[in-house]
């Protein structure tokens, strides 16, 4: 897999460069429900081949990712508790 291959999967799911394992099967299922061939679709058959190939792609690399649960990619990965970490020992938003 190269990175055009993966930026082309984006593209065809219409995804962001930053999404979440739920968002991608998500997106997969409201294509596969809009564009299959049981649908009527004329397109359908060679759409949801370039949609079922563009999820196994995206698939194979969040399999293959390498999570990092470091603090400094928690602290990027969750904002609102950041902002928690920053502002706690404040007494107008933290403790009192």
């Amino acid at each position: 897999m190269t990175y055009y291959d993966l930026q082309e999967a984006l593209g065809i799911l219409g995804l962001r460069d930053r999404s979440s394992m739920g968002e991608i099967k998500a997106r997969h299922r409201e294509l596969v429900k809009r564009y299959h061939p049981d649908t009527g679709n004329p397109d359908g058959e060679e759409t949801i081949r370039k949609i079922n190939a563009a999820y196994r792609v995206l698939l194979d690399y969040v399999t293959e990712y390498r999570f990092s649960f470091g603090e400094a990619e928690f602290y990027e990965q969750n904002p609102e508790e950041n902002m928690r970490r920053q502002f706690m020992d404040v007494p107008m938003w933290g403790k009192k």
